[in-house]
């Protein structure tokens, strides 16, 4: 099998556990196919300042604790660093790509995905040309686990949206949403794969900066928490579960007052093994989920407005509708699940749906046949 230049363009650089996993996942995955891989590395002054502002302020309308500053500031550097490490090509203008001097570096294939590429709506990412093809230099173009994040396909894809579709030679989808989006708009059904932080190993152990949530050891056991804005009635089940198995409730990147601990200034290192070595998870995000899935980890999420698109199409791929819990739902659910892992029939499914996906990739990464 010939080297292939494969550049990959995802929103890497966001401060967000999901968005750093997921890019690395795919580079070491598509590396151990033996392809020359770059994460394309551009740059907007306008999306980096929306990025440190949102990190700082993640839970708004709620108001950031001064105290907390330091620790969400510590949470930043701690990407900065990390995201350096990936392998990144040289950096380039965001709007104008093909720009000298600083331009995206040539690839023989460019790979779209994952994270929320085509959502429309993104506060900051939405409408950028470059996700849907726009000034990519590239021979080819596909997708992989590409969503359009909360963008409701309802009311279709606006025709000049779905025409840059066509730039496109493969394209596949993480969730039943953007299927449905895809298909009304260009006539063809996509492949629904794994998102990669399921899809491929991490490789080689990472070293941690810190095992020692704010200064104290991590216990031997406790509940994993990701996420914030839970509902009440969702946190007093979790916190009744927690009480009954007497297991610490640790909040990981975000501050949640009721969990018994604080684990604010954690950076995408440390998440991993947080998440792997916890009892149980409860979240409201996507990766949450798959972080669980991938550990086989009891898990119980509550479903939330702006990602209950990804969310409803991760559980409809892997068969776990019922890990999924209406906002404000009845007690007794949540308890049931955090009780045992995910089944049997659940991992199965992850395992078909692995080898799918690497079937999608062996297609959609083969040199096409030449003329002639």
């Amino acid at each position: 099998m010939s080297v292939v230049k494969i550049g990959i363009l995802t929103f890497h650089r966001c401060n967000n556990y999901g968005s750093y996993w997921q890019a690395r996942c795919l580079a070491e995955g598509l590396r151990t196919r033996g392809h020359d891989v770059v994460i394309l590395d551009h740059a907007s002054r306008r999306i980096d300042l929306a990025e440190w502002k949102c990190a700082f302020r993640p839970t708004l309308p709620d108001a950031t604790p001064k105290a907390d500053y330091p620790r969400y500031r510590e949470k930043i550097l701690r990407f900065f660093r990390a995201i350096a490490a990936l392998p990144l090509s040289t950096r380039f203008p965001l709007d104008a790509p093909l720009d000298a001097p600083a331009r995206m570096e040539r690839c023989d294939v460019v790979v779209v995905g994952s994270d929320e590429v085509w959502n429309l709506l993104h506060p900051w990412y939405g409408r950028c040309a470059l996700f849907y093809g726009d000034g990519v230099g590239a021979q080819r173009l596909v997708s992989y686990a590409a969503s359009f994040g909360n963008y409701d396909g309802w009311c279709g894809l606006e025709p000049a949206w779905a025409e840059k579709l066509r730039n496109f030679e493969s394209i596949s989808v993480r969730d039943q949403s953007s299927r449905a989006i895809v298909e009304q708009a260009l006539g063809v059904q996509p492949e629904v794969v794994l998102d990669p932080c399921l899809q491929f190993p991490f490789g080689a152990p990472l070293p941690l900066e810190d095992t020692e949530p704010e200064g104290e050891p991590l216990p031997a056991r406790y509940l994993a928490l990701y996420g914030h804005s839970f509902s009440q009635s969702f946190v007093e089940q979790v916190r009744r579960w927690a009480r009954r198995k007497k297991l610490p409730v640790i909040s990981i990147g975000y501050r949640n007052d009721w969990a018994d601990r604080q684990w604010i200034g954690a950076g995408p290192h440390e998440f991993a093994p947080f998440i792997a070595g916890a009892e149980a998870v409860v979240t409201n995000f996507f990766h949450g989920c798959v972080f669980a899935l991938r550990n086989a980890k009891p898990f119980a999420c509550e479903e939330s407005r702006y990602r209950s698109n990804k969310l409803r199409g991760l559980m409809a791929t892997v068969g776990g509708q019922s890990h999924l819990l209406a906002e404000g739902a009845a007690a007794g659910g949540c308890g049931r699940l955090l009780d045992a892992p995910p089944g049997a029939a659940m991992l199965q499914q992850i395992e078909h749906f692995r080898s799918s996906s690497d079937r999608y990739l062996d297609r959609a990464l083969a040199a096409p046949p030449q003329a002639g």
